[in-house]
């Protein structure tokens, strides 16, 4: 069987949007030791994707590299939601809260309706929440509906939140204990069909405009001209030459810029078979006992499996490229399922866990430590500095920000440095695959494919169509095929198996799962890259 291209399969994808091996061989080799470019973006997590689009669509030329791959690091571990500021209006961030809504909108209805739909959840009113706890949530669902109203999405993107009857919640989330329950509360959010699949849109896109996107390259140190820079791949070392330099290496900011203090929060999730909770209409809004606007969340996927998150804890000490997860977050998660459902969740039901490092901004006093606020309660807003010596680090802030994150720091490198560029055009700029409801709904192609890769789904289709070998799923009981893995390769950027089912697909979030597909994958690589 050959992997290679197959001038028969009906090309869905935008000019200029392929990432392969070969590509980044040929850019990086113009890149480093080669002439400046306007800016340089370090990171490609979702702020520095996004800065890369941002900065590329504005007509500028730009290198974005990253030391690992795309989504390596934080914008992988989110819970896949795209939040509309609930939480912000409870602690009275009006301004966070009414940007978060924006941002939704930008996504839903704009941006990438194939990657960002509506969620729903209930709110369970079990005996544990009291009557004045369920008149607050309440109140914030509706508070949640104004600030939509407020960023003008559309009652048909987030329909209207509703009380639900004792039959009406046991419908909806059959796995929650019957026994008191009093109803439950329905509420709309938006949703990721996955989070590192929003950044790889993200970076080819900004390569159909012209970014030189490059994985596996190191900033060994910045300057506001430039970066010394290794390429892991080689280990060769060169330096890459820019009039501006951005910053956006989320958790890992301050080890590349002096004077930068991130305080880490560690948000854990766990990963459940789907069939131990049986079939869930809706997600799960469950209340940390003796919290007053803390949930857990139980969030149903497309590929078999549940997450429950999450966590927020103090991270001390190092930052790791893979966060642990300790036992002390499994258990406090298990605990509050424990608290509402009908259906025991033991330890060993647990197939997988991961944890992401919220970025925070420290803005304690260096010798304050002792009297500093919770990670929980630090603003969520993001920060764009400037060092002495002109390197621009953007940080804070969360997922659904950063398109405005990534244009706050590009209009600073323009203000900064004098480039020619107007104001940006990224919240009506199409990601790559997106398009209307109506086109999408038009496809020919399975709707997990059209939710994954919008109107390019119909040509992974027809990879699997042509060839059966690629039309096997990867492994059994999961949904991902071979087909998905070659177009990985061929269109998005993937070098190595890590690439392809860590973060191109999300196999490698339960261990067993990704032992048993590591062969298919080096299989793919095998015929279409050569054995690494």
């Amino acid at each position: 069987m050959s992997f290679g291209n197959d001038p028969a399969v009906p090309a869905h994808t935008a000019p200029g949007t392929s990432l392969t091996a070969a590509r980044r061989a040929r850019e990086l080799a113009r890149t480093v030791g080669g002439p400046a470019v306007d800016v340089l973006v370090v990171g490609l997590g979702a702020t520095g994707a996004g800065a890369a689009l941002d900065a590329a669509a504005r007509g500028l030329s730009v290198a974005a590299i990253d030391a690992h791959d795309l989504a390596f690091g934080t914008s992988r571990w989110s819970s896949k939601l795209v939040h509309g500021g609930l939480r912000y209006l409870a602690s009275a961030q009006f301004d966070v809260a009414h940007e978060s809504a924006v941002e939704r909108g930008v996504l839903m209805e704009r941006t990438a309706p194939h990657l960002v739909g509506a969620q729903p959840f209930v709110l369970p009113l079990t005996p544990l929440v009291s009557r004045g706890q369920a008149a607050l949530a309440w109140a914030g669902f509706r508070a949640g509906d104004g600030l939509r109203l407020a960023a003008r999405t559309a009652r048909a993107t987030l329909p209207v939140p509703r009380r639900l009857s004792t039959v009406e919640t046991r419908h909806l989330a059959p796995a929650v204990r019957g026994t008191g329950l009093r109803g439950g509360l329905l509420s709309w959010d938006g949703r990721l069909t996955d989070d590192a699949r929003l950044v790889t849109a993200l970076a080819r896109t900004a390569a159909g405009r012209g970014a030189r996107v490059l994985t596996r390259v190191r900033a060994l140190e910045l300057t506001g001209s430039g970066a010394r820079v290794r390429d892991e791949l080689t280990g060769e070392e060169g330096e890459i030459r820019a009039r501006a330099v951005i910053n956006a290496s989320g958790v890992w900011a301050g080890g590349l810029v002096d004077g930068i203090r991130i305080r880490p929060s560690r948000g854990t999730h766990l990963v459940l078979r789907s069939g131990l909770l049986g079939p869930l209409p809706a997600g799960l809004h469950i209340p940390v006992p003796g919290e007053t606007n803390r949930f857990v969340l139980v969030l149903p996927q497309d590929d078999g499996r549940i997450y429950v998150g999450l966590t927020d804890e103090p991270v001390e000490g190092g930052v790791p490229d893979v966060p642990e997860v300790p036992e002390s977050d499994v258990g406090f998660l298990l605990d509050v399922l424990a608290s509402a459902l009908d259906v025991p969740i033991r330890r060993d039901d647990v197939a997988g866990a991961f944890a992401g490092l919220r970025p925070l901004l420290d803005t304690t006093p260096a010798t304050g430590s002792a009297s500093a606020p919770r990670t929980a309660d630090i603003s969520r807003r993001h920060a764009v500095l400037t060092s002495p010596d002109g390197v621009i680090t953007v940080v804070g802030g969360k997922l659904t920000t950063y398109r405005r994150m990534a244009e706050d720091a590009v209009d600073t490198a323009v203000a900064a440095h004098g480039l020619g560029a107007g104001p940006s055009p990224t919240a009506a700029l199409p990601l790559v695959g997106a398009a209307s409801p109506r086109i999408l709904a038009a496809l020919r192609a399975p709707h997990r494919l059209i939710r994954r890769y919008g109107t390019e789904a119909p040509a992974v289709h027809a990879l699997g169509a042509r060839d059966p070998r690629l039309r096997a799923p990867v492994l059994e009981g999961h949904p991902v095929t071979r087909a998905e893995l070659l177009w990985a390769v061929r269109q998005e950027g993937a070098l190595d198996a890590s690439d392809l089912l860590d973060r191109r697909t999300r196999i490698g979030l339960v261990p067993s799962d990704r032992t048993t597909a590591l062969e298919a994958a080096r299989e793919v690589l095998g015929e279409t890259l050569g054995s690494r």
